[in-house]
């Protein structure tokens, strides 16, 4: 998919996150009673994560036939301009937003650390936050560097599905803060990182771009592991 098309479906999620987004700060504050018997945080961030998902499948499902019915009338001019186009590119459409995106997942682990230092007592935790920061700080600086090399503008901050999980996360505190740090962020998000970086260790074009995701790799499945004892001892 042309990378225009990607950016534009971007878009649209982001913009059904932003919706979400307010939705999220009123919900936890009690204001959605009647879906929700009990009024727990932790329920209406598992519902709300829910929502964000099918909302993202909605609006790739309902955009894909436009860019069908686009493709097909463009198809000529795409023959003769994306020759003048590409060849300026440094990297392929899927390179970039591979790289947009484990941009995006630095970016949250960093503010998500921030935020565990800032809230949690507890001294492992702190200690596995400061950890998350230090690592995906420099890792997102070594991404910033090849970036620059390859031409690509990386975003300057996560993206909305992870500002709202911070978010509900900012509204809990002790014990329960710290669980649901070490499962929302310390597995999930880092088991979803590991994903992404196989992928581009796998499939990236750029040499340089694979070997990156191969030395970010072991060092991000070894927070998951780490979270993933600390959160079975909670």
């Amino acid at each position: 998919m042309p990378h225009a098309w990607v950016v534009m479906l971007r878009n649209l999620i982001h913009r059904a996150h932003a919706l979400l987004f307010s939705y999220a700060l009123y919900s936890l504050n009690g204001g959605i009673q009647p879906i929700f018997k009990e009024n727990n945080p932790m329920h209406k961030l598992e519902y709300l994560s829910q929502i964000i998902g099918a909302t993202a499948i909605a609006l790739l499902l309902g955009a894909t036939p436009v860019h069908a019915q686009t493709a097909s009338g463009s198809s000529s001019n795409a023959s003769s301009g994306s020759s003048g186009a590409s060849s300026n590119a440094k990297v392929s459409d899927d390179d970039r937003q591979m790289m947009e995106d484990i941009a995006e997942a630095n970016y949250a682990e960093i503010e998500t650390g921030k935020m565990a230092l800032d809230k949690s007592k507890n001294d492992q935790v702190r200690k596995f936050a400061q950890k998350m920061i230090d690592d995906h700080t420099t890792a997102l600086k070594e991404l910033q560097k090849l970036a620059q090399a390859k031409g690509v503008k990386l975003p300057t901050e996560t993206d909305v599905k992870h500002k709202t999980i911070a978010t509900a996360l900012k509204a809990l505190s002790g014990d329960t803060f710290d669980s649901q740090y070490l499962s929302r962020v310390g597995v999930d998000d880092h088991q979803a990182t590991v994903e992404l970086l196989q992928k581009t260790q796998k499939n990236a074009k750029d040499s340089e771009l694979r070997a990156y995701a191969g030395k970010i790799l072991p060092i991000v499945e070894q927070h998951l592991s780490m979270a993933k004892q600390m959160a079975n001892k909670k």
